[in-house]
């Protein structure tokens, strides 16, 4: 894994970290795309173009936003930082689409410089409450009819899911770090993060 060499507090992208963004964010819009709107005989080119463009502003900003959150504030504690995408991963979320279910580990964003432990997980925390913000701002657009309060719907339910589900504290995802800089913290951003889904899903449900 290659990074610049200088530590810098400015928010700059490299043209492979652009450009696995992009990747990223289009593969996952369209796996999300696939699984709503699968292709199959008769099927309608029409639908599936439009749960494409829905899924690029629900699930594609809910993932860009979220990594982008992991950035600014690795930056902001003077880290090297870049995302990187997993493609052997990206390709597994277009395959698993295909067959009705979708399993999406797209890339992470990487870090490295002198660190403590509250400021990785500081860093950690970013991503999950930037898609508590998302929801919140998904949110109103649920009064509106048609797709924009399917956008509205969708962006709320892939915002808190995002949340809760890096908020698992194994392996590289988030939970991990900010259990270990904080219990406190993580039990109560976790445990919000658990009751605002069940509780969105239980009145709202999935939109389709």
């Amino acid at each position: 894994m290659s990074y610049p060499n200088e530590r810098t507090s400015e928010l700059t992208f490299s043209d492979r970290e652009l450009f696995d963004l992009a990747l990223a964010w289009t593969v996952l819009s369209v796996a999300f795309a696939l699984l709503l709107a699968p292709i199959h005989a008769g099927a309608d080119a029409g639908v599936f173009v439009t749960m494409v463009g829905l899924s690029f502003v629900t699930v594609g900003v809910a993932f860009l936003l979220h990594e982008l959150a992991h950035k600014v504030v690795a930056i902001e504690h003077g880290q090297t930082a870049e995302f990187r995408a997993d493609y052997q991963m990206l390709f597994l979320a277009i395959m698993s689409a295909l067959i009705g279910f979708l399993f999406a580990a797209p890339g992470a964003v990487y870090h490295r410089g002198r660190i403590t432990v509250r400021e990785n997980g500081l860093i950690a925390l970013a991503g999950p409450v930037t898609n508590h913000l998302l929801a919140l701002l998904f949110l109103p657009l649920m009064l509106l009819p048609g797709l924009f309060g399917l956008a509205g719907h969708l962006g709320v339910l892939i915002n808190l899911f995002l949340a809760a589900f890096n908020l698992i504290p194994i392996g590289s995802l988030d939970g991990k770090s900010v259990l270990e800089w904080n219990r406190s913290i993580f039990g109560a951003v976790f445990g919000l993060s658990l009751v605002l889904l069940a509780g969105f899903y239980l009145v709202f449900g999935f939109p389709f």
